[in-house]
Formats: structure tokens, sequence, C-alpha cells
């Protein structure tokens, strides 16, 4: 018996929608990741991009546990002196809640290119209305 290797030509893409209403910030986005990157499927082959496709919608309406909201920063340095930014996640959640999900994403995958296309198939909305009907996506039930 041969042991199964998936390919790019073997890999079969479906379409899913989480919704992240009243859900921890962090166990929708590793939820996501998991999606994204195949971990699910029962062919999964790590070296092969064999991930879903990942409707994230509500994204404004996640909930970040404990005292996160004040003591959590996000971070930037544009690489010039004085030119480091932090945003606390209070106001990053208000102005930017699709942001916020996607760097919480971001930061479980590979760090890969393999990573960087999977994050391209990544669509997160602030509401509960997408554009991604014509697809036919399945909301994710588990």
């Amino acid at each position: 018996m041969s042991t199964f290797m998936a390919n790019k030509d073997t890999v079969k893409r479906s379409w899913y929608v989480l919704d992240a209403a009243g859900k921890p910030l962090g166990k929708t986005a590793a939820l996501a990741a998991d999606l994204l990157r195949g971990k699910l499927k029962p062919d999964f082959t790590p070296h092969v991009d064999c991930g879903d496709f990942v409707v994230i919608v509500n994204a404004e309406r996640a909930v970040l546990t404990g005292k996160k909201l004040e003591q959590k920063y996000y971070r930037t340095h544009s690489g010039y002196p004085g030119g480091f930014h932090q945003v606390q996640y209070k106001t990053l959640m208000q102005d930017k809640p699709e942001l916020a999900m996607r760097l919480a994403v971001r930061g479980m995958l590979q760090k890969n290119s393999i990573a960087r296309a999977q994050l391209r198939r990544l669509k997160i909305y602030r509401g509960a209305e997408h554009k991604h009907e014509a697809q036919k996506p399945v909301a994710w039930e588990r």
C-alpha cells in the first residue's frame, strides 16, 4: 500500500463561511488558519497548498477575552528614526476589525511562500454580508 501525496492538480478547494459574532478572535483565527492550510482534510500534505477558501463575516463583533482590549497593542515600525507606531486593540477593533482578524490568522500560518498564497484565499468582512454568494460557500459548523 502506498502513501497518498497530494499535488496541485489533485487539490479540490471548497468555500467556507465562518461567523465571528460573539466568538473569541483567537479561536476564530485558529479555525480559519486550519481551513486555509487544509489541516482538516484527510489528504493533507504539508508541502502542498491544499487548503480551502475562507470567508469570515461579523469581524467587528468578535470578542477579545480578559483585559486584551486595554493591554494588547498592534505595533509597527517604518524603519526610519521615530517611525514606531502602536495602536491599542480597543481602537483597532473599532476602526479596523478586519485588520485585527487578518493579523491573528497570519500569525497562525507558517512563515513561507505557501502561507502567503493561503492568506490570499482569506476574505474578511466587517458585517454579516459578503460578496461571494456565487461560489456557494458553506457555513462551517463543528
